[in-house]
């Protein structure tokens, strides 16, 4: 039976997971990695780690799967996903990074995005690349390090450096430094890639004071990327790369505009797909490059973001210390019958679609002298699905607004949507099913599926859409009315959180 060896380097851990040819999970291992916070605001990761705790992961899962009497020749290929907008930049003749990895959830860049906006820049990077100014994307992280790191800018210029999101950084890691590449979903996120044109963008690359030799080639999701140099790994094809919420979008089946998908991890990211059609948003989503599969037509999504998702849950265990382990929100929360009109809006690191706030702050609101730790559990829970509900009404909205229909079905994955309290309160709210898979590792399911496409495991994606399953269908069960007046409480309450 075919294998395939799927790397999956998020946020707070990186994980390596071994599926058959039929997507089902035959060995994984986890590894957590260190956060860095040198400063309020900043988020930084160390790459060398990022690099050692895959590999690692990755070798422990093949050992699995020879234990269960697999051979490394039965590995087809390797797939990766990564977590999106985390910037790298690193010597071409060592390897060494220059400097800690700039994460995804960093704000320095915060007073550059507010002086591109002052200066009327937000309708061309918007209209060139989809997103909104915001210091999330990679472009200006890069600009930062260059202006930052002592002789970065000069060695940058003389060709020296390399610049990439956590998928280029473990290609050029895997193949020995031979192949410095990424594919359009990750170049899609760097604020310097024209989604129309498919290339780096000169403009966007003046604008930043970025050196096009910094770049890395740019292929489709599913693409023969180049041949693992590294014990254990050796000879191995890297068949599949997509950033992680573009995967599970691949991973649950969404090959066809109108399926939508919500990933539930440290953050929450809906994608709805929207076929070849590259939609902007009125509703403040951004348009992204969906997985491309070889030489067919580039696909688009429309994309919203939450910052503080499952990282909602680590507050309450690490800060309130509500909780001692992830795993006791459940039966705190429902020992109670409701939030008790508390709520809940998590900003800790500002607001992400539809809001697009950076300065926005928490705010815990309705608290009263029976309000309980109980009731502020329920309503960290309840934020998430908030936040999901604000961003599926704004994409039904342009999905009406473009012609089309509302989303009728939700596909839920990634470690939180596994908690049932969540996903009824999220169907209740958006009053349509939510279904979750049987297996809701689809960020790594999608890698592999891209992966097996570009080696001839799987002929199509009609192929992999019949190996999809559901475990379990949420209905709601909520009136209208109520769903209707708790998303007019939620929206008083970030009305509160807000700056603007």
């Amino acid at each position: 039976m075919a294998l395939i060896l799927a790397l999956d380097q998020g946020t707070s851990s990186s994980r390596s997971i071994v599926f058959n040819e039929h997507g089902q999970i035959l060995a994984q291992a986890q590894r957590e990695i260190r956060q860095v916070y040198p400063r309020p605001g900043w988020v930084e990761h160390d790459p060398i780690e990022l690099w050692t705790s895959q590999r690692d992961t990755a070798l422990a899962a093949l050992q699995q799967a020879k234990a269960q009497g697999h051979a490394l020749t039965d590995v087809r290929a390797i797939g990766i996903t990564n977590q999106r907008e985390t910037t790298v930049l690193w010597r071409r003749d060592t390897g060494e990074p220059v400097a800690h990895a700039i994460v995804w959830q960093d704000r320095r860049t915060e007073s550059l995005c507010a002086q591109w906006r002052e200066r009327g820049l937000s309708d061309t990077i918007r209209a060139k690349t989809g997103l909104v100014i915001d210091p999330y994307f990679s472009g200006t992280k890069l600009k930062w390090l260059l202006d930052n790191v002592d002789g970065a800018r000069a060695a940058a210029e003389r060709g020296e450096l390399a610049f990439g999101t956590v998928d280029s950084w473990l290609l050029w890691q895997l193949t020995g430094g031979r192949v410095h590449a990424t594919d359009i979903t990750n170049a899609s996120r760097t604020l310097l890639f024209n989604i129309h044109t498919q290339q780096w963008d000169e403009e966007l690359l003046s604008l930043l004071g970025i050196p096009p030799s910094l770049l890395p080639s740019v292929h489709p999701s599913s693409h023969a990327f180049g041949v693992a140099d590294v014990d254990g790994l050796q000879g191995l094809p890297i068949g599949g790369i997509a950033g992680d919420q573009q995967a599970a979008l691949f991973g649950q089946a969404g090959f066809t505009a109108g399926l939508a998908k919500n990933t539930y991890g440290t953050g929450c990211f809906m994608l709805m797909h929207t076929g070849g059609l590259a939609q902007p948003s009125a509703n403040g989503l951004l348009t992204t490059a969906a997985a491309q599969v070889g030489t067919a037509p580039a696909q688009y999504a429309l994309e919203g973001s939450v910052f503080i998702g499952g990282a909602v849950v680590q507050w309450l265990r690490d800060g309130l210390q509500a909780i001692r382990a992830a795993s006791e929100v459940q039966s705190l929360a429902e020992s109670v019958p409701d939030s008790g009109g508390v709520i809940f809006v998590p900003a800790f690191t500002g607001l992400g679609a539809p809001y697009w706030d950076s300065e926005a702050r928490g705010a815990i609101v309705g608290l009263t002298r029976g309000s309980t730790v109980a009731h502020i559990a329920r309503a960290a829970l309840e934020s998430i699905a908030f936040q999901s509900a604000a961003l599926l009404l704004a994409m039904s909205r342009d999905a009406v607004a473009a012609g089309g229909h509302p989303v009728t079905e939700l596909r839920v994955d990634g470690g939180a949507c596994v908690n049932n309290l969540l996903m009824q309160f999220q169907a209740d709210l958006l009053g349509i099913p939510v279904v979750r898979p049987k297996v809701v590792e689809t960020t790594a399911l999608g890698a592999a599926f891209l992966a097996g496409l570009s080696c001839g495991v799987y002929e199509d994606t009609a192929t992999l859409a019949r190996l999809w399953q559901t475990d379990r269908v949420f209905h709601p069960t909520l009136p209208r009315e109520r769903a209707q007046d708790l998303m007019a409480q939620w929206e008083r309450a970030v009305r509160q959180a807000c700056t603007t």
